[in-house]
């Protein structure tokens, strides 16, 4: 495809995103934009959810270049007009299900896909990371992007090191909320997760009840568990692991062996190979 031809792509709507000519001016939500980086397409801008404020959250932005990447913000901060400021000729968003562009307000993504052509991925539940990452590189191979070399076979090796991994160490993840209560992750409910069990790792589930994606637990809870390895959200949103003070869960802390966990991960396969390779660190410790 060379830089005059027509460009098209279909996205995971069913929508066809079409331009005269291959977009090179793209405005992404912070996940999609980090991981078409590790493309080697440097997006123009990024914009954020109702989680982020004023500045991009580092957890989120993987290797992007944020001083030369435009934030333009996330939340109520988010109108057409911000959004269009960069004279973006595409933009890719997120979805979790149904369509709907997330972090956005449907009235302005209505009018944000009257100005240019916008391409949305799904990241949800119904999706497995393998077909999340599938789409992402077709994404990016269409706008003239390549994999780094040796990224794959990173990610083979880390996968490896999971499957061989001794012993059935627990591994919890969660977020945590508060002094007094964390949201504890249903396992089958994450694709990243979903990836972890299926390589032979032993995730640990919540009690049943309220919520779909996460348990609201308090920390007696969390503990009574026995995690080997607490996998912690450290987004913005949520507090740092190492802050909680409640003496219920100071057994835990003592015993587990804690891994950085973004539930947005960025879905490029040198990515994927750093988790899994931070896992499998942790879990050969605690198994070995």
């Amino acid at each position: 495809m060379t830089e005059q031809s027509a460009w098209s792509f279909a996205d995971d709507r069913g929508r066809l995103a079409v331009a005269g000519r291959r977009p090179t001016r793209v405005l992404a939500y912070v996940q999609a934009g980090a991981t078409l980086w590790d493309y080697g397409i440097r997006p123009e801008g990024i914009f954020g959810s109702g989680h982020d404020g004023a500045e991009p959250d580092r957890a989120k932005t993987g290797t992007l270049p944020l001083d030369s990447v435009d934030y333009r913000g996330a939340g109520d901060d988010l109108d057409v007009d911000t959004l269009l400021r960069g004279r973006p000729d595409l933009v890719v968003a997120v979805s979790y299900g149904h369509g709907q562009l997330y972090g956005l307000d449907p009235d302005t993504a209505k009018h944000l896909e009257g100005s240019v052509p916008v391409v949305v991925i799904d990241v949800g539940q119904a999706r497995t990371l393998d077909r999340v990452a599938e789409r992402f590189a077709e994404l990016a191979r269409s706008l003239g992007g390549a994999p780094v070399a040796g990224a794959a076979e990173e990610l083979d090796t880390a996968r490896e090191r999971l499957r061989s991994a001794p012993g059935e160490p627990r591994v919890l993840a969660l977020s945590p909320a508060g002094q007094a209560e964390a949201y504890a992750a249903r396992p089958q409910m994450w694709p990243e997760l979903r990836v972890l069990a299926e390589l032979g790792i032993t995730m640990v589930s919540p009690p049943a009840g309220a919520g779909v994606n996460w348990a609201t637990v308090d920390w007696r809870t969390a503990a009574a568990l026995e995690p080997d390895v607490v996998l912690t959200d450290v987004r913005s949103n949520a507090i740092p692991l190492d802050e909680v003070a409640a003496p219920a869960w100071e057994p835990a802390r003592r015993h587990a062996r804690t891994v950085p966990w973004n539930p947005e991960p960025l879905c490029s396969p040198q990515a994927h190979a750093r988790f899994l390779a931070l896992v499998a660190d942790a879990v050969e410790g605690a198994g070995g």
